[in-house]
């Protein structure tokens, strides 16, 4: 073999390899990983799971009382309520559950997102809460206060009324700075 060509069959393999971890679509910065909508517009969901999940941690076992907005005591509407404020940064008045009911767009069971809001038809009324992931909702239960429960337990499927997207203009303006969540701002 000629010196020429067995150099140049040395680089084949690196180009192989090369080729194989190049990736068609373009990087996102920091910035644009870190911004997601409520919608599930983005690709990258995990702000809103990550609010959620502080939303919960921070609200977990605060009791139920109807109409209560305050870790003291909360109703479904409104926890669902402190976390479209206290998390999306949605400045909005109070909203009952069946206000909720009629934003957004309504989707299929398989079509769930984090952020999403699952509504149930129970005694006395209706119930709301937000989806979690796999499976999970987290709500105000009157029984237990806020908490964490599955779609898959038969009593929530026996009362699973419907599911809604909220809508685009709802962006949900969360960042992610280190390891804590900030929200970006009203302009």
């Amino acid at each position: 073999m000629k010196p020429r060509l067995s150099h140049a069959l040395l680089f084949v393999p690196f180009l192989l390899l090369a080729g194989c971890s190049s990736s068609s679509k373009p990087h996102k910065t920091a910035a644009q990983s870190s911004h997601a909508t409520i919608d599930g517009g983005s690709d990258d969901l995990i702000p809103v799971i990550a609010a959620l999940h502080d939303q919960m941690h921070t609200w977990e076992g605060t009791p139920y009382e109807w109409g209560g907005t305050e870790q003291s005591g909360v109703d479904c509407s409104g926890f669902v309520w402190r976390t479209l404020k206290d998390r999306f940064n949605l400045p909005m008045e109070r909203i009952t559950t069946r206000e909720l009911l009629h934003m957004g767009e309504r989707v299929s069971p398989r079509q769930l997102r984090p952020g999403d809001l699952v509504f149930f038809r129970i005694k006395g009324g209706m119930h709301v809460g937000f989806y979690d992931t796999d499976r999970n909702f987290l709500h105000a239960s009157t029984s237990q206060g806020v908490m964490r429960s599955s779609l898959d337990n038969p009593y929530w499927q026996s009362v699973f009324y419907q599911a809604r997207r909220l809508p685009k203009e709802y962006n949900a303006q969360i960042t992610m700075n280190n390891d804590n969540l900030h929200l970006a701002k009203n302009r």
